[in-house]
């Protein structure tokens, strides 16, 4: 009789990296949301032929960026890929793919800013609803090896008068470590421009009247850095487990904003999936 361990196909393999780096993702955007869109994660897909992923996604986070409460949240995690170049999903948003050559993606999508209630948390009485609204922007990724990859995505449209812009950077590298065992870390920040930062950190006139707070105005600049660690176990050739913690770090003017009550978070996912 064969190990059990020879089971694992190479199939296993390409989707346990997927959801590595995915999982790094997850938990890479500070705030509380599973969809995070800084990066589309494409990685393990086989180019050549239709594939996609649906599992569920716990993630343990905070109530909003630079909140010290917590929100814990269970979430629908589906992807689908086509071999022309189009893919859909939570993780990617909706998008097309130009590059038909191995290790190379780059294209344009569109995503969505789930915005933010006022009714959250009591520190965000009087500022009002930050409305969820589209975005669209532009990706480019490189893999130099099987085991590293860096991400940059282009985000427009979020924030109160739908015109924030969003430039993310990332990097990361997995490794197999046995068998059934996959490990990740990732790096990764993300530079705002002045209305996004003004939507969610600033504290216009009309917001100070109702908050009691004092006005303050948040400039453009690097939002926040973020590193993470991740381990994903395949649990049959199809199907994986994965968990991963991420540590962030608010920057510039978001840090300062009287909104922030903690600069720094650790944020957590759980994840199971199955890739069909």
């Amino acid at each position: 009789m064969r190990p059990a361990v020879l089971a694992i196909s190479p199939s296993a393999v390409r989707i346990a990296a997927l959801l590595t780096v995915t999982a790094l993702g997850a938990v890479m955007a500070s705030g509380a949301h599973a969809q995070a869109f800084d990066a589309v994660r494409l990685y393990g897909a086989a180019a050549d032929r239709d594939g996609g992923t649906l599992g569920l996604a716990v993630v343990a986070g905070h109530q909003y960026m630079g909140s010290d409460e917590r929100r814990t949240r269970a979430y629908p995690a589906i992807d689908y890929r086509w071999a022309s170049g189009w893919f859909a999903g939570t993780t990617n948003g909706v998008g097309y793919n130009f590059s038909r050559q191995a290790g190379v993606q780059y294209g344009v999508r569109l995503t969505a800013d789930f915005g933010r209630d006022e009714s959250r948390s009591a520190v965000l009485r009087g500022l009002g609803d930050v409305d969820a609204c589209p975005e669209i922007g532009a990706f480019y990724n490189l893999q130099p090896t099987a085991h590293t990859f860096l991400t940059s995505s282009l985000r427009y449209g979020a924030g109160q008068g739908r015109d924030g812009l969003l430039l993310d950077l990332g990097a990361g590298l997995t490794a197999q470590v046995a068998p059934a065992w996959r490990v990740g870390a990732g790096v990764a920040t993300t530079w705002a421009n002045a209305a996004y930062t003004q939507s969610y950190f600033g504290v216009d006139a009309v917001q100070a009247t109702r908050s009691g707070r004092g006005v303050y105005t948040a400039g453009a600049g690097v939002r926040d850095v973020r590193v993470s660690v991740s381990a994903t176990y395949a649990i049959t050739p199809r199907a994986s487990a994965t968990a991963a913690l991420s540590y962030s770090r608010l920057q510039g003017d978001a840090a300062r904003s009287p909104i922030v009550r903690d600069r720094a978070g650790v944020n957590g996912v759980l994840a199971v999936a199955y890739a069909f």
